[in-house]
């Protein structure tokens, strides 16, 4: 479900891509799912990443493909194009179909990261979306990151626009030529 406040058209990217996103290795690949017109692929572009994105509306693949690869595709109706790929980077924002949620986080290669920020139960009583097909129930993003490293979490109410959000920055662990687990630093760029 694409977010209802916004066409993520010439929008900033979200607070919490920005926050998180020091996590994504200088270099790697990013995979924006559902990506509208591209406000994430633009964001790691200005970054040196690689962005490859996917989303079903012609027009704002178009547009976003100013920032990178974008692959036009139906992700609920169709295959998941990115079966055995693996990406340094997923991100997510405004978007659920449960059937995702696995081959999503599959995407994440080791050492990568998943940054996945989507409405949740609560939203109804403030506005659109409002349907539960398209609300995060509680716990639930938590449960779909299980395998992953869990580096922040949130889960409840913001203002400006007024939403119930549930979002998560997690990792996959790899480990380094010694065999330990890879190093994210939690501050900073």
């Amino acid at each position: 479900m694409k977010d209802a406040v916004s066409s993520h058209g010439g929008a900033a990217p979200s607070e919490w891509i920005v926050r998180w996103s020091h996590l994504c290795a200088p270099g790697a690949t990013v995979l924006d799912v559902a990506c509208g017109r591209g406000r994430h692929m633009r964001w790691f572009a200005g970054r040196g990443h690689a962005v490859t994105g996917v989303d079903r509306d012609p027009e704002a693949a178009r547009e976003a493909g100013a920032f990178g690869q974008v692959l036009t595709a139906d992700i609920e109706g169709g295959p998941w194009p990115f079966a055995g790929r693996g990406f340094g980077a997923v991100v997510v924002t405004n978007y659920l179909w449960r059937p995702r949620l696995a081959d999503i986080v599959a995407a994440v290669a080791p050492g990568g990261v998943l940054l996945y920020e989507t409405f949740a139960a609560g939203n109804e009583t403030v506005g659109k979306p409002s349907r539960p097909d398209f609300l995060l129930q509680p716990g639930e993003l938590l449960a779909a990151c299980r395998g992953l490293r869990v580096v922040a979490y949130e889960d409840g109410f913001l203002d400006a626009p007024a939403r119930f959000v549930q979002r998560v920055a997690a990792v996959r662990e790899a480990a380094d030529a010694s065999g330990a687990p890879a190093r994210h630093p939690l501050q900073g760029n």
